[in-house]
């Protein structure tokens, strides 16, 4: 499993591709939170990140259907997925081995903001002025909902040979997910409204970015984890 995961790291960063959506993503935040009017830190006036993480979420809806459309799509449409299925690896070591891969680039893509927190708090007045629990807690929200939207975009992947299709089902479940929800929730009343809310995924992000990090939402995002990994589990099982 260990050889299967260092060959998806090395086949992200053996070409162009991978560089230029890291790259992408990291210019496209960069410009969210230092350079457009409505929302740089610059001229707010107040040392928040916020703008950071409102809209991170956005920009990984796209990201990481973008990162994972590949991890099975391109093995099933080349034919190599039936050669790694008569390796020693069951199904469900393929598919965490690709999984775990996805995570650590995700964690790589948001290791650079970081930076962001340094510099925000080298500006606050006085320095270090700067809710930090609400940070950590937003920044660990942020690798939650990436971890959740790698399981979505592989089990997309699985679903089709077509790279082109995987990303255009990637970014339509992590949309429903984390925006779907929420907007069928403004539309209920009742206690179907209160369901919707509970199961989607901004729900538990904007709990976490309070700076409390509470089990339930941690135990809510793993459980969607664990359920898109079954699916994708099942359907290469079926294949």
């Amino acid at each position: 499993m260990r050889s299967l995961f260092l060959k998806e790291i090395n086949g992200f960063f053996g070409g162009l591709l991978g560089y230029l959506i890291l790259a992408l993503f990291l210019v496209a935040l960069g410009l969210i939170v230092w350079v457009f009017p409505e929302t740089s830190v610059l001229d707010y006036g107040y040392a928040d990140l916020e703008p950071l993480f409102s809209y991170t979420p956005y920009v990984f809806t796209f990201l990481i259907p973008a990162l994972s459309m590949r991890a099975i799509s391109e093995e099933l449409k080349s034919g190599t997925w039936e050669l790694l299925r008569t390796s020693p690896l069951s199904v469900f070591q393929l598919v965490l081995a690709k999984y775990l891969a996805l995570l650590v680039l995700v964690i790589l893509a948001l290791l650079p903001t970081l930076l962001y927190f340094v510099s925000v708090v080298q500006l606050g007045d006085p320095v270090g002025n700067l809710d930090q629990a609400g940070f950590f807690g937003s920044w660990i929200g942020l690798i939650m909902i990436g971890a959740v939207f790698s399981a979505v975009g592989l089990l997309a992947s699985s679903l089709t040979s077509q790279q082109v299709l995987a990303f255009v089902l990637g970014v339509f479940f992590c949309f429903v997910l984390y925006f779907g929800f929420t907007a069928a929730a403004d539309l209920q009343v009742g206690i179907w409204a209160y369901w919707l809310e509970e199961a989607s995924l901004s729900y538990h992000y904007i709990n976490l970015s309070r700076g409390v990090v509470d089990a339930s939402d941690i135990f809510f995002m793993l459980a969607m984890i664990w359920l898109f990994l079954g699916l994708s589990i099942l359907v290469l099982r079926r294949k």
